[in-house]
């Protein structure tokens, strides 16, 4: 059986205990170990592992040693409660052999877990399960967390009181980062707001956000944006000596001066986005305007096909040129 959307969502946090196995794939293997993991804390409990009622097997042990998956789904353990056997990225060479034990499979035996890269349509694993009468199959995609999911999250984590501001603030951080980097906000978040009564609000959610190279990027585009030349070099030699390129430099900056233009034509109305300069950026695009932001796109365009050309001008100071020529045009 193939579940997909909400129905997975709800079904990860609750597995069904009566079902022989589950299969969880996907490109991105933070959020297939985050759902695994939710899946299996819920199926056996808090205490599940340390109980000793999980047993983990990586794929590469099984191709060697076939008959430990069985055995692991029918041993007894020490203690009572619901037991659960983990296969770690698996592939379809092992579908045939999870095949057998997905049959041989009784009430009271363990409950396969088994956790896949990307699956293809014609994958034998995924055909496996999705066929299976007392099995799930469910495929994580890229789509960003449902409101549901970060709820949830936000109540694992202690999190009850929010401003809507916020919760729409973490809806759209959820857009821009990983899950993993998601979750890990979430919990930050928890642990500064512990003892203190108050809903969380949008400008705590944009303080705890994940800063990285990125944020000082960001800092020297909205320096040439509002055109102040003086903090240009300073902020490049920053991010240079950081180990940022040109090439990285000219694309933050063609990606900077669109959302400004799509700001100034109206493009971005109603666009869930998550920027805690948002307003900052809006005033920008008003001074600029739709026109000199069009020539500043174009200048930049040029500046990157000479970054990528054959051209012997040293990268960094083509870039430089081209930020100081925004400023000086605004």
């Amino acid at each position: 059986m193939i579940l997909k959307g909400a129905e997975a969502a709800r079904y990860l946090a609750r597995p069904d205990p009566s079902r022989a196995g589950l299969l969880i794939f996907g490109q991105d293997a933070m959020r297939v170990a985050l759902k695994r993991q939710e899946a299996i804390a819920a199926l056996i409990g808090p205490e599940g592992a340390a109980e000793m009622r999980l047993s983990r097997l990586p794929a590469a042990e099984l191709r060697r040693d076939p008959a430990a998956l069985l055995d692991a789904m029918t041993a007894k353990g020490f203690f009572a409660g619901p037991r659960a056997v983990l296969v770690d990225e698996a592939g379809d060479g092992l579908a045939e052999l999870v095949g057998h034990a997905l049959k041989a499979w009784r009430p009271g035996d363990a409950q396969l877990v088994v956790t896949a890269g990307g699956l293809t349509g014609k994958s034998a694993l995924k055909k496996l399960f999705e066929a299976h009468p007392n099995a799930v199959c469910i495929g994580l995609y890229d789509d960003p967390p449902t409101r549901d999911e970060i709820e949830a999250m936000l109540r694992q984590a202690g999190l009850g009181a929010l401003e809507p501001a916020a919760t729409a603030a973490l809806s759209a951080l959820s857009r821009e980062i990983d899950p993993g980097d998601l979750r890990q906000t979430v919990e930050k978040l928890a642990l500064y707001k512990l003892g203190d009564p108050a809903p969380l609000s949008a400008a705590e959610v944009a303080a705890l956000a994940p800063a990285s190279i990125e944020a000082g990027v960001d800092d020297l585009l909205h320096a040439v944006a509002e055109g102040r030349r003086a903090e240009v070099a300073p902020l490049l030699r920053r991010l240079e000596a950081q180990g940022v390129n040109a090439v990285t430099l000219c694309i933050g900056a063609l990606r900077h001066f669109r959302n400004l233009h799509r700001i100034a034509t109206g493009a971005e109305a109603g666009r869930p986005t998550y920027n805690p300069r948002r307003e900052q950026m809006q005033r920008q695009s008003q001074r600029w305007g739709v026109q000199r932001l069009e020539e500043a796109l174009r200048l930049l365009v040029e500046t990157d096909l000479t970054l990528r050309s054959t051209s012997r001008a040293p990268a960094m100071a083509v870039m430089e040129r081209a930020l100081i020529r925004l400023c000086n045009h605004r």
